[in-house]
């Protein structure tokens, strides 16, 4: 038998009760009180003296300041270092807007009774987010954990029909001394869009879903969903609720399977490594050429004016994006990566190549929303994750061309030489 370690879980309900605007899709700009699922917020933390702690919540996005703020506060209040702490979030569009997340997603200033309502959510599942780490954290039980791998069919390239997709499933799970499931935790690379713009209610989407579903197959058991390199994949068939539920039940399904089979035990002491990458942007905007862009009626018009509008106010324009990358090891046994923003699925067959794939866990919307992420082929490519979806997060400009070399030499010092592919 594995050895025991102490796993603490826990979850708490983050729907609103009040109209608020939903993130995901520009051309939806008006608030809904309607509620198809509810969101939530759930928590994992494992380990004794020094725990790590994974948050995973039911949104589209959060921002960098809003984890650090989480970070402080468990720090503060429990002695964990913020580096031993992943914020993870679904991506699903069908939840509310938090502040400074893909800030010029809607072209147009977002009216000041909706920013408040935005801000008061924002504030309101920042605090749930602590009290729910804080809860795992003190009911920690001793744990038998284990990882296994299983995978997923919906996913689909949304670029090309026949283009690269990542259906490897990871799965951890958590078991009580006497065999009982306590908490699973799993990772898809797709996004969470079987909805579309006409879609104003709230729902977690098939993460959501999928979490429910094995919720009802194991009574007592806390399911955490979190998702990997999905920035070019969409869910097939979409859009509407049916396809929505039945991608739950595949994730579902996979996961009741992958219980039927002994996992590897995790047994490993926890090491930890969170670094920045600086992600230069490509050339910038003359001032200009932001007021030629700032005469058009799109999205690249209000973005050209409201960059105009921060210069004017002494605001220097960035040359580059501090980009954050969190590694956790449990011993040789499983290593884990969180990458942030939206993730193309060429970084994990990449770091797949590199590293022993059977023993790697490739994460992304994680810690933070800065945008898309494309690889060296998509950055060539163009089009919408080669940089044309910038805009919506208020970059200046799309990165470099080495975008990619500098977030996988980032992932190497977070992931250790351990786990470099033999020969």
């Amino acid at each position: 038998m594995s050895k025991l370690v102490p796993v603490g879980v826990s979850e708490v309900d983050v729907t609103p009760g009040y109209p608020v605007r939903l993130s995901g899709y520009g051309a939806r700009r008006e608030e809904t009180a309607k509620i198809k699922s509810p969101l939530y917020a759930r928590a994992l933390a494992i380990g004794a003296e020094r725990p790590v702690l994974m948050l995973a919540l039911d949104n589209c996005g959060v921002t960098e300041s809003m984890t650090a703020s989480i970070g402080r506060e468990l720090n503060r209040r429990a002695g964990i270092d913020r580096e031993r702490i992943v914020l993870c979030y679904t991506h699903t569009h069908n939840a509310p807007m938090l502040s400074g997340a893909a800030p010029m997603l809607f072209s147009t200033d977002i009216p000041a009774a909706h920013q408040r309502h935005i801000d008061r959510y924002t504030g309101e599942v920042t605090e749930r987010l602590v009290e729910v780490g804080l809860r795992a954290l003190s009911e920690r039980k001793p744990s038998r954990l284990s990882y296994s791998e299983g995978h997923a069919g919906f996913a689909v390239n949304r670029r090309a029909q026949i283009g690269p997709v990542d259906h490897v499933m990871p799965m951890m799970r958590v078991d009580d001394p006497e065999g009982n499931l306590r908490a699973v935790w799993v990772s898809y690379a797709c996004h969470c869009t079987t909805f579309g713009p006409a879609d104003n209610f709230m729902c977690g989407d098939w993460a959501g879903f999928a979490a429910d579903r094995i919720r009802r197959n194991h009574p007592g058991a806390v399911a955490l969903v979190t998702i990997g390199c999905a920035a070019n994949a969409n869910p097939f068939p979409r859009t509407g609720l049916s396809f929505s539920r039945r991608h739950g039940g595949d994730i579902a399904w996979e996961v009741d399977r992958l219980l039927g089979i002994p996992g590897r035990p995790l047994t490993g002491c926890i090491r930890c490594r969170l670094v920045h990458a600086s992600l230069p942007y490509d050339t910038l905007p003359t001032r200009e050429a932001w007021t030629a862009a700032a005469e058009k009626s799109d999205v690249t018009g209000y973005h050209a004016r409201k960059w105009i509008a921060r210069m004017d106010s002494g605001e220097a324009v960035p040359e580059a994006l501090s980009y954050p990358v969190q590694g956790w090891s449990f011993g040789d046994e499983l290593a884990i990566v969180f990458l942030a923003g939206e993730v193309v699925a060429d970084y994990a067959f990449r770091l797949r190549r590199m590293y022993d794939p059977a023993r790697m866990w490739i994460g992304a919307y994680a810690n933070d929303f800065p945008g898309y992420i494309p690889s060296r082929r998509i950055w060539k490519e163009g089009g919408y994750e080669g940089g044309d979806a910038n805009v919506y997060f208020g970059l200046p400009n799309r990165f470099t061309g080495d975008v990619e070399e500098r977030v996988v030499e980032a992932a190497q010092r977070v992931i250790p030489e351990t786990f470099r592919r033999s020969g």
